[in-house]
């Protein structure tokens, strides 16, 4: 297992070998010997799938606010997404970028996202399930969003949503400052 630094501090797209024969293949999925070797804390303590039926399905832009901020593991099991993480820190040198990245079944492929980044994801396929591995339970009471096309971003999904919920579509301009 390989955690490689992306544009944005903190978030690490975490990349695993599999290893093919005659049954197919097999892949570890988190480690935390590999992370701690990287100096990434992080342990899940709840696991949740995302199932969508769909291609263009979007999802996002959430996070926890603090003080039940969490930390995530996100992976596509089935399928492809475009993932996305946009840096809401407003202390961090990466505030309001965004970093996008394809998640696949095929290449195993997971982005960890600290505390403070939002996460959202566009299905590229019918069918993909996206798994997510956090550091704390979900509290439904901290859940936060950002429109997906809110012009202080400027996220350039690979393709305009063809299903999005209306809570997701819904959500007013970020105002930041």
């Amino acid at each position: 297992m390989r955690l490689a630094p992306t544009p944005l501090p903190d978030v690490w797209l975490v990349e695993s070998q599999s290893h093919e024969d005659a049954r197919g293949g097999f892949r570890r999925s988190w480690c935390a010997a590999s992370f701690a070797a990287a100096g990434v804390d992080f342990t899940p303590v709840q696991a949740s799938l995302s199932t969508n039926t769909a291609p263009h399905t979007l999802r996002g832009l959430h996070w926890q606010a603090e003080p039940k901020g969490e930390q995530k593991l996100v992976r596509c099991v089935a399928g492809r997404i475009q993932d996305v993480a946009l840096d809401l820190r407003p202390e961090s040198p990466g505030y309001l970028r965004w970093h996008a990245v394809e998640l696949s079944a095929e290449n195993g492929a997971a982005l960890l996202l600290p505390r403070g980044v939002a996460h959202g994801f566009l299905t590229l396929t019918p069918g993909a399930v996206v798994e997510y591995l956090m550091d704390v339970p979900h509290s439904p009471e901290a859940a936060r969003g950002a429109r997906w096309d809110d012009p202080a971003f400027g996220i350039r999904w690979a393709a305009p949503p063809s299903v999005i919920s209306g809570r997701d579509r819904d959500w007013p301009d970020f105002v930041h400052g």
